[in-house]
């Protein structure tokens, strides 16, 4: 009953249509990050080709994270996605035309990602603000399940079938698919009414700096949301160098893996998450951040795995593991958001989350492609796993980490400002974010 009840949030059509879009999109975008890492390899076979790539996408999508908010928050959120899509679609089908075709470069790849980011800049901040408006706050957390449920549910079957369609007829194909989705998802959102921006709050529209300003105000005000992101500025950085970069280079290195094995190694994670999804449908964290910051150090594991035993059946129940780690913070921090953020500014807080989370990336992912050729690997994935959890359990030291609790339906707030349901029109004043397709970015998103 109490799943039943979870899933009853579809009943309400306006989610119904975005999960609908949000699940067409993701069932595309799962097969991105295999396509593009082999891509580029074929073209290159070395970390610091991957690096360029993965570094130069991740750049401009801090570059433009800030002007993706107020955007998100100033206009209509639904048409935001709509403009963001269709470049995402134009974008994909010309990588996947020049990779088809055999022409592709490493610089013609390295921009279509730029523009790939830059444009996530403005989908991501628009995505966490949808979410409040159109199911009511007391199924929050369910709603994010449910969201969350169909990303997994299709990552367990695209990593695999992109690493087959690389293997088979090239990885243009995956891209090709990702960009007829995204045409659907267009289509889709369509059908998604929000409610109408208020005339009062239309008329207090300010410029681009203070709205900024009042965004950072909201940020800086919550110790817990300051605190989380700027632990996951380093922890992301890490974890993109070791896993983005490094973990396909051991792969197609490693007899034991290889390129399809490492589609199957992602698609574990995706059941990992999977079914700790069914579990976050039925269980209600009392403490998310707190779960999540604990959950969020069995990354680490796959990272030694990849170091010290890089064969296809421990690093893919390794990648199991954090997986399931991966949706008990997922699911909470963006509960955690939707319930302690006005939604008027939500679009522009999640932008400063996503710019402090992803600050670093670009940093991470050069830095790796460098240490790749300087250092011994095994030693360098053990020593990024310590510092990992030592950084993610740092943050517990806030008590406003450890302390921030769910939000009961009766404690709920009421009132102008605060997140409402379906009916909250924002007054005066995010999924794990991580890239918005899900891209070459694979935490906190």
């Amino acid at each position: 009953m109490k799943v039943q009840a979870s899933v009853g949030v579809l009943g309400d059509r306006r989610f119904a249509w975005y999960f609908t879009a949000r699940t067409v999109s993701t069932a595309g975008s799962v097969m991105v990050p295999v396509a593009l890492a082999f891509a580029v390899l074929h073209i290159d076979q070395s970390a610091g080709a991957l690096a360029q790539v993965l570094g130069v996408r991740t750049l401009a999508l801090v570059v433009f994270l800030l002007v993706g908010g107020v955007v998100a928050d100033r206009f209509s959120r639904i048409v935001v996605l709509q403009v963001s899509h269709v470049l995402t679609c134009l974008t994909q089908a010309l990588a996947a035309t020049l990779i088809i075709s055999g022409h592709a470069t490493l610089t013609q790849l390295t921009v279509i990602e730029g523009v790939n980011g830059a444009v996530s800049a403005f989908t991501m901040p628009a995505m966490m603000g949808v979410v409040p408006l159109v199911v009511d706050r007391s199924r929050l957390q369910q709603a994010n399940a449910l969201l969350s449920f169909s990303r997994s549910g299709l990552s367990i079957i695209g990593p695999a079938v992109a690493g087959l369609l690389v293997v088979g007829v090239g990885p243009g194909w995956a891209l090709a698919a990702d960009a007829v989705t995204y045409a659907v998802a267009i289509v889709c959102l369509a059908r998604v009414g929000l409610p109408r921006r208020s005339e009062e709050g239309r008329a207090r529209r300010h410029s681009m700096v203070r709205e900024l300003r009042e965004g950072w105000g909201e940020f800086t005000s919550r110790e817990w949301l300051w605190v989380v992101v700027l632990a996951f500025g380093l922890t992301n950085a890490i974890h993109v160098g070791v896993i983005g970069v490094l973990g396909p280079l051991i792969a197609t290195s490693t007899e034991a893996i290889g390129e399809a094995g490492w589609g199957l190694v992602l698609s574990a994670e995706a059941v990992g998450t999977v079914l700790m999804t069914i579990v976050m449908l039925r269980l209600r964290l009392r403490h998310p951040l707190r779960a999540g910051m604990i959950a969020i150090c069995v990354l680490a594991v796959p990272m030694v795995l990849l170091g010290v035993a890089p064969a296809l059946v421990p690093v893919a129940v390794g990648f199991f593991l954090a997986g399931a780690a991966t949706e008990v913070f997922g699911v909470g921090w963006s509960t955690a958001l939707h319930e302690h953020v006005p939604v008027s500014v939500l679009s522009r807080v999640s932008s400063y989350d996503a710019l402090g989370s992803f600050v670093a990336i670009p940093i991470g992912t050069f830095l790796y492609g460098w240490l790749a050729t300087a250092v011994d690997v095994e030693k360098l994935m053990i020593v990024s796993a310590v510092v990992y959890v030592a950084i993610s359990l740092a943050a517990l030291l806030s008590r406003s980490v450890r302390d921030l609790a769910h939000v009961a339906e009766a404690d709920a707030p009421s009132g102008p400002g605060t997140t409402g349901g379906p009916g909250a029109t924002g007054g005066t004043g995010v999924t794990p974010v991580a890239g918005a397709d899900g891209q070459a970015l694979d935490v906190k998103a």
